[in-house]
């Protein structure tokens, strides 16, 4: 499990392989890609997905053709899309060069910011033909977050550890997606300077954080991060003043609109904290 949800916040470059017509029968490789072509009013386009594509409901329906462990090639061939939506944080590589070798027209979604979530479906729409509706939700999409920056940057600052699984313990630094949402809400990590993206973190390097909240997906009931009990460490400000928040992890790991969902839920839990730490004055 460790590697699907590292998978999910797997940071990578955008690049298109040329095609020659507007694209009518898509396989999107990711729960995301999905999501986005749903944002844009091209989700009947989609004719086959991986595992995990599961918003809206809609996705539910369409057939599924692998996941991160592998895609079935004979069912790509059987199905004759005239596009796939390749990731590579999500795909095998070996699976996207067999398609790029097979010929068949590849667009690479990739997103590693907010921001880029507007810019993918913008690209979207203007290959699928429907760059007003990828306009209007870009849009929306842009607007929104600025509000939500503007509503959260300048607020006290706080200290947030980031628990992105709990055993081994792993964190997320400022080379992650997540990072900037703590960013956007005021947030500072503790973990920001860590050499990887997602480092492995020891308990001692928690403890001496004085982290003031901790964060953690709630992956479904699949999660280690919900594992990890915390209360033998009092000394901890977050475990002491019982800080501890736990948001659906499809929101925050997933590159699609729904993202500054999972953004404004950890704003409002940041925001939750800082009103504990004042109306006490605890440290």
């Amino acid at each position: 499990m460790i590697k699907t949800t590292l998978a999910l916040l797997a940071i990578s470059t955008f690049s298109l392989t040329a095609y020659a017509a507007t694209p009518q029968r898509i396989i999107a490789l990711s729960p995301h890609a999905v999501e986005m072509l749903y944002a844009i009013g091209a989700g009947d386009k989609i004719i086959a997905t991986t595992e995990y594509a599961d918003y809206p409901e809609d996705a539910l329906s369409i057939p599924r053709i692998g996941g991160y462990h592998g895609i079935q090639l004979d069912r790509v061939i059987e199905l004759k899309p005239d596009l796939i939506v390749v990731w590579q944080g999500g795909n095998q590589p070996g699976d996207i060069e067999q398609l790029k070798r097979m010929g068949y027209p590849i667009y690479h979604s990739e997103p590693s910011k907010l921001e880029e979530v507007a810019n993918e479906m913008e690209q979207l729409g203007e290959m699928l033909g429907y760059q007003e509706q990828a306009h209007a939700a870009a849009t929306a999409y842009r607007q929104r977050m600025l509000g939500l920056r503007r509503a959260y940057k300048n607020q006290p600052p706080i200290k947030v550890f980031y628990q992105l699984w709990g055993t081994p313990l792993m964190s997320v630094s400022k080379q992650s997606w997540i990072h900037q949402m703590i960013d956007h809400c005021g947030g500072v990590n503790v973990m920001a300077e860590a050499k990887t993206a997602y480092p492995q973190v020891s308990l001692e390097q928690v403890l001496l954080s004085e982290a003031q909240v901790i964060v953690h997906p709630d992956d479904h009931g699949s999660n280690s991060a919900t594992d990890f009990d915390w209360q033998a460490w009092q000394e901890l400000p977050a475990v002491k003043h019982q800080q501890i928040y736990g948001i659906d992890a499809d929101l925050l790991h997933r590159f699609s609109p729904r993202a500054l969902d999972g953004m404004h839920k950890l704003c409002e839990s940041l925001m939750t904290a800082r009103s504990r730490y004042t109306v006490k004055g605890d440290e």
